[in-house]
């Protein structure tokens, strides 16, 4: 993958979680544990949601994961991509002479300059 500046991103902190019993055989310690995860991202109206393991950390993974999965989430990563600049765009308004600083070495000490 090329380096270069992120369109967008997306962090378990956009997003809103539950927790709950995970409902299926283990006896009291898997009807007293909230390791059962459901992840919904509000923007696109994804959700993803995992059971599976007994860890929750394991569990938020698969959950987010499957949301980012989902139908939904691919739908709003194009409309968020098509709505924006063009990265040509971008890059146009990033090297315009006043966003762009030369630093000079005189007399030996470094100096930053503008074009």
């Amino acid at each position: 993958m090329s380096k270069g500046t992120l369109a967008f991103s997306v962090t378990a902190d956009d997003c809103r979680w539950e927790y709950f019993p995970a409902g299926k055989n283990g006896g009291q310690k898997g009807n007293k544990t909230a390791s059962a995860c459901r992840v919904t991202h509000e923007p696109s109206g994804a959700k993803g949601e995992s059971r599976e393991q007994r860890s929750q950390l394991q569990n938020r993974r698969t959950a987010f994961r499957r949301m980012v999965d989902s139908p939904k989430f691919r739908i709003w990563i194009q409309r968020e991509l098509s709505t924006g600049p063009t990265p040509e765009e971008r890059v146009a308004k990033d090297m315009q002479p006043e966003n762009i600083r030369i630093e000079v070495k005189r007399d030996g000490k470094w100096t930053t300059e503008t074009l």
